[in-house]
């Protein structure tokens, strides 16, 4: 019996079209080399004019000059701001995989509140200034508001509304707090003033050392957790039989969430919409596939945090904007178009 080879093929044949896999890997290479220009951008550009020989001068030949301690405090603050927004970036795509709703980030379900409150009242009541003190209050009050609104949202029955509606309530009664708080006691609102709106303007090294063990094992721990993730999405039955333990998952996720959120805002101070913003416009290029949104979100958070850093530098010189406060003009109007359009899409 004769067997016919395949045809040769042609030379004039037109090239075979990338895979997705292709694609998606050029992406997220595009995205580092985009990440490296705003942060490139962010130590050259503040509300001190620097020409190009100080800011290089100041990266490779410290020598004590006033442009290199410029340049020095913004390598501090970019840092910062990548560790931040790769943080912000990671914990947002986790929880709105978990709770199965592409609009969840941590400020919308409460996470971001708790861990200020808790930060406020260590700064206010008992004395604790440092921040290795205060990350611990902000772990704290970032867990007990993710149970909370986990159970207010019905537990294993949750819903993306429930869920929503509880850490919106919550945000609410502990923003509250807050400004009473610095409403009746002067040295607190001196303190905090900055501090609440969401600014990397102050980072140190000792503050990037300080968090960079919580951020390091709660970007481990998310990442690892992109195939259970995966297998949860396709519903809860399926994901068993693929061998997925759902209340070990669920856990470690809400872990990472915390651990990385509470660092962040240790760190920070609350800066809202990174988390809701980056990970669902990732979606809409990666598909849900967790493996490479989450990859694509530790990239691109950090990018729109320090380019939002570098407008509210540009915007208000001579003095400056805090980041917290433009990723909020960024970001409210974003959160209304996506909410409009996913009811659009639904009716």
């Amino acid at each position: 019996m004769l067997v016919e080879s395949p045809p040769e093929p042609r030379a004039d044949a037109p090239p075979a079209p990338p895979t997705r896999r292709a694609i998606r890997v050029v992406g997220l290479l595009l995205s580092v080399v985009l990440l490296v220009l705003v942060a490139l951008a962010s130590i050259a550009i503040g509300a001190k004019e620097l020409s190009l020989p100080q800011v290089w001068h100041g990266l490779f030949d410290d020598s004590g000059t006033y442009g290199d301690v410029v340049v020095a405090e913004r390598v501090s603050r970019t840092v910062l701001g990548l560790l931040a927004g790769a943080a912000l970036g990671l914990s947002g795509a986790v929880l709105q995989a978990l709770t199965r709703n592409p609009l969840a980030d941590p400020g919308l379900l409460g996470i971001n509140a708790g861990a200020s409150a808790a930060v406020v009242t260590a700064m206010t009541f008992f004395g604790v200034t440092s921040l290795s003190g205060y990350v611990w209050f902000a772990f704290a009050g970032a867990a007990a508001v993710g149970a909370l609104v986990w159970v207010l949202g019905g537990s294993r029955g949750a819903t993306p509304v429930r869920l929503a509606l509880a850490g919106t309530a919550i945000s609410a009664a502990l923003y509250g707090y807050l400004q009473a708080v610095m409403i009746t006691d002067r040295a607190a609102l001196g303190k905090m003033r900055f501090w609440t709106v969401g600014s990397i303007a102050s980072a140190t090294n000792e503050t990037i050392l300080q968090v960079l063990p919580f951020l390091a094992a709660g970007t481990l721990l998310a990442l690892s957790l992109a195939r259970p993730l995966n297998a949860m999405a396709m519903g809860d039955d399926t994901a068993k039989a693929l061998g997925a333990h759902l209340n070990r998952t669920r856990a470690l996720a809400m872990l990472a969430a915390t651990v990385l959120c509470g660092a962040a805002t240790a760190a920070c101070g609350p800066i809202v919409f990174v988390g809701l913003m980056v990970p669902h416009i990732v979606r809409s290029f990666t598909g849900p596939d967790l493996r490479w949104i989450l990859p694509y979100a530790t990239v691109l958070s950090p990018v729109l945090l320090l380019g939002s850093d570098v407008v509210g530098r540009i915007v208000a010189r001579p003095s400056e904007l805090q980041v917290g406060i433009v990723t909020a003009i960024i970001g409210g109007p974003v959160f209304i178009f996506l909410v409009r359009r996913r009811r659009t899409a639904q009716l």
